[in-house]
C-alpha cells in the first residue's frame, strides 16, 4: 500500500459567511459532530498515514493549537503555517514546499467529504501522476469549471461551459489533491491559484494530471444552510466521521452521551446527536437533524429541529429553533422564534419574543 505521511490543510479562509460564529472561531474549527471539524480531518487522514499535517492559516496561528492534543493522539503532528498576507490557494501550500517528506495531500478546511484516500494516494502512484485531483459529478455545469478527461487523465479546464456543450464531461475539482512536490516547485513562490495556473500550466506542459472521480459525499461547509447540510449528511450516515461515531447510534438513530437528561415526557427524534452534560426538560422535542453541544440547557416545551446548538448555551421554555446555527454559551429567552439560516453568534443574548426572520445574523 501506498503511504503518504505528510498532509496540507487550507485553512486560512475568513469565514464571513459564517458570521458572527467566525468573528471568535476560525471557520476550520466550528464544531461538527462535537469536535473542531478539523479534528475530524486529522483523524481521517491518521487512518491512511499520515504523520504530519501542515495546518496553511492566516496571520493568526494560535487558534489552532488546540488541535495538537488530539491529534498526538492520533500519531499526528501538526504544525500550523501562517499566511500573513493572502496568497490564493495554492500560494500559502507553495510556501510550505520545503517541509514535506514526499509525495504529499492537500484538503480544504472547509470541504465535508468522505473520499477514500487510501485508494486516492495508491491511484496516483500507480498513474505515475505529477498530480491527482478528486474529482466530484455535478449535474449542472455552468456555475463550475468543468476538468476534461481523456479516460482517466485531465487534458483542460473549461470554466463554467453551457449545459451539454461538452458531452460526457460532468466532473469539477473537489478540493482534495495529491501532488509531487517538484510538480509545484516549479511555479514561483507568491501568490498562486491552483485552479487558474498550478493545474492547467501542469497540462500544459505535458505532466500527468490524474482525476479520480468520487460518487461519495462532498459538501463545502462555507455557509449556515451548508454547514447544516454536512451535518445532515452525517447523521444520516451517509460517510463516517470519526467525531460522530465516538457515540454509537441506537436503533433510533440517537447518539447520546451517558450524563445526558431528557426529562421522561421529552421526544427526542432521530438523527440526533447529544453531547455531555445537555439537558432536555419536560415537554421540548428534539430532533430530527439536531446536534446540541456539551452542557446545553433546553428549556421546557422548547423545539430543536434541523440545528446546530454550540456548548453551553441555554434555550428558555417554548422556544422554537428551525434550521439555524446558536453559538457557544448564547442565551435564547423564552417563546423565541428562530427562522431558518439565522445565526446567533457566541455569547449572544436573545430576548424573551423575539422573532428573528429568516437569514438574520444575531451579534
Amino acid at each position: 500500500m501506498t503511504v503518504v505521511r505528510d498532509a496540507m490543510i487550507v485553512a486560512g479562509g475568513a469565514g464571513t459567511r459564517l458570521r458572527p460564529l467566525t468573528l471568535s472561531t476560525p471557520k476550520p474549527l466550528l464544531p461538527f459532530c462535537g469536535a473542531p471539524f478539523l479534528t475530524g480531518v486529522i483523524r481521517r487522514l491518521a487512518s491512511v498515514g499520515v504523520d504530519r499535517v501542515l495546518l496553511v492559516v492566516g496571520a493568526d496561528t494560535a487558534p489552532f493549537g488546540l488541535l495538537a492534543d488530539d491529534a498526538a493522539a492520533h500519531g499526528v503532528h501538526v504544525e500550523a503555517v501562517p499566511e500573513p498576507v493572502p496568497l490564493d490557494t495554492a500560494g500559502g501550500v507553495r510556501a510550505a514546499l520545503d517541509r514535506v517528506r514526499g509525495t504529499f495531500l492537500v484538503l480544504n478546511g472547509d470541504i465535508l467529504t468522505g473520499v477514500d484516500l487510501a485508494a486516492v494516494t495508491a491511484t496516483h502512484a500507480r498513474a505515475g501522476a505529477a498530480a491527482t485531483l478528486v474529482l466530484t459529478r455535478v449535474e449542472d455545469t455552468s456555475t463550475y469549471g468543468v476538468c476534461v478527461r481523456e479516460g482517466t487523465r485531465i487534458v483542460d479546464f473549461v470554466e463554467k461551459p453551457a449545459p451539454g456543450s461538452l458531452p460526457g464531461q460532468d466532473t469539477v475539482n473537489a478540493g482534495t489533491y495529491v501532488l509531487e512536490p517538484d510538480a509545484l516547485a516549479r511555479f514561483p513562490a507568491g501568490r498562486l491559484s491552483f485552479e487558474r495556473t498550478v493545474f492547467p500550466g501542469l497540462v500544459a506542459a505535458g505532466e500527468h494530471v490524474e482525476g479520480y472521480v468520487d460518487d461519495g459525499v462532498w459538501a463545502d461547509l462555507g455557509t449556515p444552510e451548508r454547514f447544516l447540510h454536512g451535518h445532515r449528511l452525517a447523521l444520516d450516515g451517509r460517510l463516517t466521521w470519526p467525531t460522530l461515531d465516538e457515540l454509537p447510534a441506537d436503533a433510533d438513530g440517537v447518539r447520546r452521551a451517558d450524563d445526558v437528561e431528557v426529562a421522561p415526557d421529552a421526544v427526542v427524534t432521530g438523527p440526533v446527536l447529544l453531547l455531555p452534560g445537555v439537558q432536555v426538560a419536560a415537554g421540548a422535542r428534539v430532533g430530527p437533524h439536531a446536534v446540541l453541544g456539551r452542557d446545553v440547557v433546553v428549556g421546557a416545551g422548547t423545539s430543536v429541529t434541523d440545528a446546530v446548538v454550540f456548548e453551553d448555551a441555554r434555550l428558555g421554555a417554548e422556544v422554537r429553533v428551525a434550521g439555524s446555527l446558536v453559538g457557544r454559551g448564547a442565551t435564547i429567552g423564552d417563546r423565541a422564534l428562530l427562522a431558518e439560516d439565522v445565526v446567533v453568534g457566541d455569547g449572544v443574548s436573545v430576548g424573551p419574543g423575539t422573532v428573528a426572520p429568516a437569514g438574520a445574523r444575531l451579534a
